[in-house]
This record gives structure tokens, C-alpha cells and sequence, in this order.
């Protein structure tokens, strides 16, 4: 996993129906990891409360957010996380990259 160097580089993605499930914390510890920024308002006033931006080893940027859960998010809570990506494959992929990561198989 890499950070994003340009966010440029996530303009277009969307999601593509990938999901994972994991904590506010597993994400927060592997982006700071390797450097990567993340967005964090965990107010619960906005649509989201977290959004992080990865790249996996083969090249695809992702970001990683979690969806209307309009409320504040405990740091240890395993919510399901959006997967924005240009495509169902990149999803499918980032999904497999992550769980792996994360150890979350």
C-alpha cells in the first residue's frame, strides 16, 4: 500500500459496490504508516467522517470512506468502509489489497 501523490490522481472514482469492514483506528494506523493524508471531521454532521487516500503496490488510487453514518464514529468500531475507485475491477482488487493489509481475511 502507497500514499497518493497527487490527489488529481482520484478525480473520477466512485464506488463500485467494494466494501470493507474495519475500525476508524486500522485505517488511521496504515495511513499514517506510510505517510499517507486523510480527512478527518468525526462530527457526524456530514456524509462522511473519514476519508483516506491510498494507492495499491500495482498503481490504482482508491480512497476510503465511510457512508451516512451521520453520527460520531467510536476510533475501535468496525463500521463498513466505501471504496471509491475508477472501476469494479479497481474495486474488486482494492478490496483483496486491503483485507490482506489489514488483516481482515
Amino acid at each position: 500500500m502507497n500514499k497518493i501523490e497527487n490527489n488529481t490522481q482520484l478525480n473520477g472514482t466512485s464506488f463500485h459496490g467494494g466494501i470493507i469492514k474495519t475500525t476508524p483506528n486500522d485505517l488511521i494506523k496504515l495511513a499514517e504508516s506510510i505517510g499517507a493524508e486523510y480527512n478527518s471531521d468525526n462530527t457526524g454532521e456530514d456524509k462522511t467522517n473519514f476519508d483516506f487516500r491510498f494507492m495499491t503496490d500495482d498503481g490504482i488510487p482508491f480512497s476510503v470512506y465511510d457512508w451516512k453514518e451521520y453520527r460520531p464514529l467510536s476510533l475501535s468500531e468496525t463500521i463498513e468502509f466505501h471504496i471509491g475507485s475508477f472501476s469494479n475491477s479497481d474495486s474488486t482488487t482494492v478490496v483483496e489489497s486491503l483485507r490482506k493489509v489489514l488483516n481482515k481475511e
